[in-house]
């Protein structure tokens, strides 16, 4: 190990110190180029029947009273490309795939219409993806909300961040940023502190966002698409002011 006893060091000399030191595994790692996350690509589940077809949605009655339940009507199951499964480990569920920009599946959700206990059973797969965004036009206003029917609810240009939370590095918010794309943010009322995190996110970069009221409503999925479009309408456009006083609200100042 090199030491100075010194209280002056040479420039140049310093120089032709640092030349004889190795790197540490530590500095390796801080100067060493971030390996991009390689999109995986998968396949849909075994026994995946599509319901595009009108007469599948009449055989499979079950699942289409389901998801009329949920206030989906045939438009949106040729839109989100929905389906389910028949046979194999998704047996029973509803199936609703995400496609990137090439087109290729990425994810899908796969959601009971049963009476299984487990609501929810997903791919193994990295969830940094953009659902669907074969779908999506950044040159207009996006929603992003939290599951899969808050996006059918909310619209076409609509995406489900599969949970309550967007960080910076992620491939949705990159790609907000790059587009500079407005954004309408409509996630749960139990995850508002997370919801005024991302606004703040996005206010920083210079984003233009407003924020959706969804109470008494627990989530979008619960609304028809008529009151959510009310809802966006009335949006709040956020600014720094905004953000503090909701944020105060938040904490209970």
């Amino acid at each position: 190990m090199i030491r100075f006893y010194g209280s002056h060091v040479q420039l140049s000399e310093w120089l032709e110190l640092m030349d004889q030191v190795e790197l540490t595994s530590f500095e390796e790692d801080l100067f060493a180029e971030e390996i991009p996350e390689v999109e995986e690509i998968i396949s849909l589940p075994e026994g995946f029947v599509s319901l595009t077809s009108s007469k599948n949605l009449k055989t499979h009655s079950e699942a289409g009273r389901f998801l009329r339940s949920r206030g989906l009507d045939y438009t949106d199951v040729i839109r989100w490309k929905i389906g389910i499964c028949t046979g194999g480990e998704f047996a029973g569920r509803i199936i609703i795939p995400s496609f990137n920009e090439e087109g290729r599946c990425n994810y899908f959700v796969a959601r009971t219409y049963g009476n299984s206990f487990k609501k929810y059973m997903n791919p193994s797969v990295s969830r940094n993806i953009i659902f669907n965004e074969l779908y999506l036009d950044w040159d207009s206003d996006l929603t992003i909300v939290e599951g899969i029917f808050d996006a059918i609810v909310a619209g076409p240009n609509s995406i489900p961040i599969l949970g309550s939370t967007l960080r910076e590095n992620t491939k949705l918010f990159q790609k907000i940023v790059k587009n500079d794309t407005p954004v309408y943010v409509a996630l749960d009322p139990d995850a508002e502190k997370k919801s005024l995190y991302l606004i703040n996110n996005l206010l920083s970069y210079g984003v233009q966002v407003f924020k959706v009221d969804i109470e008494p409503y627990s989530d979008v999925g619960e609304m028809t698409k008529e009151e959510y479009k009310k809802r966006k309408n009335k949006a709040v456009l956020m600014d720094a002011d905004n953000y503090l006083i909701y944020n105060l609200n938040t904490i209970g100042i």
